[in-house]
C-alpha cells in the first residue's frame, strides 16, 4: 500500500482562500515524485460544496470534516477534528498553505500529536527516500533543507506564492467525496470568536489580490503615490509599496510586500522604482507576470522580472493609465 499525502485545504467565511490551490498543485508534485496517494480535506460546518469543487481536481478522494462546532474557526476545534481524522485515515504528510489561519492551530496540532512541523515551505527535493523541505531564513538571505525524524503524520506548510495555483491539475473525473462527521466534546473550545480584526477600514489582504501595483524609493514622493494609486485602479488591482515607503508612512504598514510584509503570487505585479532589494523580491517572485519600470538599468528586480522597461516612471504610468483606460472604454 502507497502511503498518503493529505492537502487540507483552507475555507473561512464561507471562501476558499485561493492559496489552497497553490498546496494542491505542491501536492500533486510531490505525489507524481514518491509515487504517494494524493487525497484532500477540508474542514468547517456545511463543506461539502467546497469538498465538491476540489473533487473535480487530480486526487484519489476528498473528505468533509463536518461538525457544526467548527464553526465559526476556533484553534481548539480544529485541533480535535484534525486528531480525530488522522488518528483513523493514517497519513505520511500533511500539507496545507501557510496562512495565519494555519499558523494559529497547526503548531497546537502537532504537539497535541507529538510530532514535528515545517513551516513556511517554498519547495522540496527528494535524496533517495528522504524528503527535504526548503525554507527561507534571515529574510531569504540563506535557504535550508530541512527534514523529518519523527514518526508520521509529518506537518508541512507551504508559503504563498511557491506553487502556481493555475497549474493544479484537473482529474480525468470527478474524486470520491466522503463525509465524516467528528464529536467534538463540550469544554474543547476555550474561546469565544468575536468578528474578524481589521486594523483599520484600509486593512487589505494582498495575498488574495489578482494585479498589484508596487512602489519604491523610485516614486521620490508621497504626492507622487498618486498616479501609481490611479494606475492599479485602472487595471482594477491593489497598491502595494516596499518597505522603505511603508517604513516612511507614505503607505500603511498591510501595503508592505516583503520578508517583513506580505508574500504574494498575483497574476500581474507591476514593480515602479523598486530596485529589488532581496527582502523585497522574497514577498513577490512567485508572481506569474513581473513587469518593473526602473531608470537604473542595473537593478536587481531586472533578474526576476519577465518584461523590464528602462526608463523614469513618472513619464511612462501616466500614459499607460491612459492606454489601460481606453482600452477598458473600446472593450
Amino acid at each position: 500500500m502507497p502511503e498518503t499525502i493529505l492537502v487540507v485545504v483552507e475555507q473561512r467565511e464561507g471562501k476558499l482562500n485561493r492559496v489552497s490551490w497553490e498546496t494542491l498543485t505542491a501536492g500533486q508534485a510531490l505525489a507524481a515524485e514518491t509515487g504517494w496517494t494524493l487525497e484532500a480535506a477540508v474542514v468547517g460546518s456545511g463543506v461539502a460544496g467546497f469538498a465538491n469543487e476540489i473533487a473535480l481536481k487530480k486526487l484519489a478522494k476528498v473528505y468533509a470534516i463536518e461538525s457544526a462546532k467548527l464553526e465559526p474557526y476556533t484553534p481548539d476545534a480544529f485541533v480535535a477534528a484534525l486528531k480525530q481524522f488522522l488518528a483513523s485515515h493514517p497519513t505520511k504528510l500533511v500539507l496545507m498553505p501557510h496562512t495565519y489561519q494555519v499558523r494559529d492551530f497547526v503548531p497546537k496540532l502537532a504537539t497535541a500529536m507529538g510530532r514535528a512541523a515545517i513551516s513556511d515551505c517554498i519547495g522540496y527535493k527528494r535524496e533517495g527516500e528522504k524528503l527535504l523541505f526548503t525554507r527561507q531564513m534571515f529574510q531569504g538571505k540563506l535557504a535550508a533543507d530541512v527534514s523529518f525524524t519523527s514518526d508520521a503524520p509529518w506537518f508541512v506548510t507551504f508559503q504563498n506564492g511557491a506553487y502556481r495555483g493555475d497549474k493544479v491539475e484537473a482529474g480525468a473525473s470527478a474524486a470520491p467525496v466522503e463525509t465524516v462527521s467528528v464529536v467534538i466534546a463540550d469544554g474543547v473550545i476555550r474561546n469565544k470568536p468575536h468578528e474578524v480584526f481589521k486594523e483599520a477600514k484600509q486593512a487589505v489582504d494582498l495575498t488574495q489580490a489578482e494585479i498589484i501595483v508596487a512602489v519604491g524609493r523610485g516614486i521620490k514622493e508621497q504626492k507622487n503615490i498618486e498616479i501609481a494609486k490611479q494606475l492599479a485602479e485602472a487595471l482594477g488591482g491593489e497598491l502595494a509599496a516596499s518597505r522603505p515607503i511603508c517604513d516612511s508612512g507614505w503607505l500603511p504598514m498591510d501595503r508592505q510586500i516583503g520578508s517583513s510584509g506580505q508574500t504574494v503570487a498575483p497574476k500581474l505585479y507591476l514593480a515602479l522604482g523598486i530596485s529589488g532589494a532581496i527582502q523585497h523580491i522574497v514577498g513577490m517572485k512567485g508572481a506569474r507576470t513581473i513587469i518593473a519600470v526602473n531608470k537604473d538599468s542595473e537593478a536587481p528586480i531586472f533578474e526576476i522580472a519577465d518584461y523590464a522597461v528602462v526608463g523614469n516612471l513618472f513619464d511612462i504610468v501616466p500614459p499607460l493609465i491612459e492606454e489601460v483606460k481606453k482600452a477598458k472604454a473600446g472593450a
